[in-house]
């Protein structure tokens, strides 16, 4: 029998039930978000959440809105990330090559203070999903949530460019506030199992990661992830595609036609999945799987 043949299977579910979501990564603007919707529909493929990865920095107020009611109008959760981050600072470290410095992580109270500026700026414009890259972020805006500065509906998800590496470091950010942790695609099942067995937040997990994360390719381990992770937000990134951050009109071709692809990529991920272990459906009754 194989080792991940003798884990325990998660009993935690979403609060519907479901033990999995699909999530489509690097989605930039209203306009790739129109596509996914439109690609979902399609394919007949349940989308639940789409992330941001440039920023709200690099968002206009309209933006940031248009996101939100499309979102709000097809069910889809929508994390914008917070901006600004080291990669985009003056600072050099960061591209050094034992530097150190996160590429997300907030440099100094400057950094932080703006960052936090952005979450109150978009929490105005209606959002209420945002993508952590820094440790310190999380720890405030984990507070401001549990003190009421900020509202008790909002989401707080770790991003795969600072995820955990162990399931005690896990642990830690769901103790900060994290309602849902990246952790890295290149882990093994039974760890996977190691960090479900450590804490309650939901994993998100690249099904197909990204270049720059590792490339890794994954579907027919997917039942096997549903079955000792759950809950988890299977993520489909694309492997071979140009790297889109910061993404502007100048790359809305590629950012459009890679989110379409991703949709497609999550079908394959779902055809995987039903053949490797039926698993509970994702809000089934809702959105564009019953459509």
């Amino acid at each position: 029998m194989p080792l991940s043949d003798q884990l325990v299977t998660s009993a935690q579910r979403f609060d519907d039930g479901a033990s999995w979501r699909v999530e489509i990564p690097s989605v930039e603007s209203p306009q790739a978000l129109m596509a996914v919707i439109d690609e979902a529909r399609l394919r007949r493929v349940p989308v639940h959440r789409v992330s941001q990865g440039t920023g709200m920095t690099l968002m206009l107020d309209s933006e940031i809105e248009a996101m939100v009611e499309l979102g709000s109008e097809n069910d889809i959760e929508v994390a914008l990330f917070l901006g600004p981050r080291a990669g985009f600072d003056v600072g050099a470290s960061v591209t050094s090559p034992d530097g150190g410095g996160l590429w997300t992580a907030l440099r100094g109270e400057r950094q932080l203070r703006q960052a936090l500026e952005e979450v109150d700026r978009a929490v105005a414009l209606g959002a209420r999903s945002f993508l952590v890259g820094d440790l310190g972020a999380l720890a405030e805006l984990g507070r401001r949530r549990a003190d009421g500065r900020l509202p008790a509906d909002l989401r707080l998800k770790v991003s795969a460019m600072a995820a955990p590496a162990n399931p005690a470091a896990a642990a830690v950010m769901s103790e900060l506030g994290a309602d849902t942790i990246n952790v890295h695609s290149d882990h093994s099942i039974e760890e996977f199992a190691e960090f479900r067995a450590a804490m309650t937040a939901v994993l998100d997990v690249y099904v197909e990661a990204p270049d720059n994360l590792g490339g890794f390719v994954r579907y027919h381990e997917i039942a096997e992830l549903v079955r000792v992770a759950a809950p988890v937000h299977l993520k489909f990134g694309l492997r071979n595609v140009q790297s889109v951050y910061p993404a502007g009109g100048h790359l809305a071709a590629v950012v459009e036609s890679a989110v379409r692809e991703k949709v497609r990529r999550a079908q394959i991920g779902l055809e995987h999945l039903q053949r490797g272990r039926p698993a509970s459906p994702s809000r089934a009754s809702r959105g564009f799987a019953s459509t």
